[in-house]
């Protein structure tokens, strides 16, 4: 065989060689090898002004019979909820309700205990501070709590979704120059959010309402951290020999 074509034919090899090296480093890409692999999390918070309230009202009640408690249960509600359509601003919706009987030591039934509660759900808190107050004649306050509504918390959200995903990305940049690595590709990424009500409202007494009675309260919701987590897993691809 001429030194000629001997040459042709091992750079004939080489080109082939070098075809299945790109395959191969194609392929380590597409497929994890499990080697490299770094977990990690970023986190994107915010402070949000809490603009929904909730409050729950109940009445107890004590009765000889059955049938008398279930009487003033029912009245005590059916006068709340009828109050309560005169805030238009408030939805107001019936809770729970619970009865149960009182025993002496004979282990007879000497009476009747129940109790039933309405709820409240509003983005005006004047109004909702003046519906308790007049519900306050009958009802007793349960809890009050402040939190962001659905809507609101909706569009927070998809911002901090989407500064927590940058975040991610660009902390899995910064690990591969780190580890002095080409680049990296993912391997899991998920996303979650949290927030919620705060369960004690700052509160102060102003004037009281001539119509009930009961002094009215001035609503501070406060604030609502709402935050994003983006956490997953990243595998460093080593640069090519």
């Amino acid at each position: 065989m001429t030194t000629s074509v001997m040459q042709k034919l091992n750079k004939v090899s080489f080109i082939v060689t070098l075809g299945s090296v790109a395959l191969l480093s194609l392929n380590a890409q597409a497929e994890p090898t499990g080697y490299n692999q770094i977990s990690f999390s970023v986190d994107a918070s915010q402070e949000v002004e809490n603009d929904e309230i909730t409050a729950t009202l109940y009445k107890q009640v004590q009765a000889n019979s059955p049938k008398q408690l279930a009487t003033e249960l029912n009245t005590a509600i059916d006068q709340a909820l009828t109050t309560a359509k005169g805030y238009p601003n408030v939805i107001a919706t019936t809770g729970t309700q619970h009865t149960y009987p009182k025993y002496n030591k004979d282990n007879e039934i000497t009476g009747w205990t129940g109790s039933v509660s309405i709820n409240l759900k509003s983005n005006d808190f004047a109004s909702t501070s003046e519906l308790i107050a007049t519900l306050q004649q009958n009802l007793v306050i349960q809890n009050i709590q402040f939190g962001v509504s659905e809507n609101k918390q909706d569009q927070v959200e998809k911002e901090l979704i989407k500064k927590a995903s940058l975040d991610f990305k660009q902390q899995a940049k910064s690990l591969t120059e780190t580890w002095d690595m080409s680049g990296y590709q993912v391997i899991n990424v998920s996303i979650n959010t949290n927030g919620g009500y705060q369960p004690r409202p700052i509160m102060m007494m102003r004037d009281a309402s001539a119509k009930s009675g009961v002094p009215s309260q001035n609503f501070e919701g406060g604030n609502t951290r709402l935050s994003v987590t983006a956490s997953g897993t990243i595998e460093l691809l080593p640069w090519m020999q």
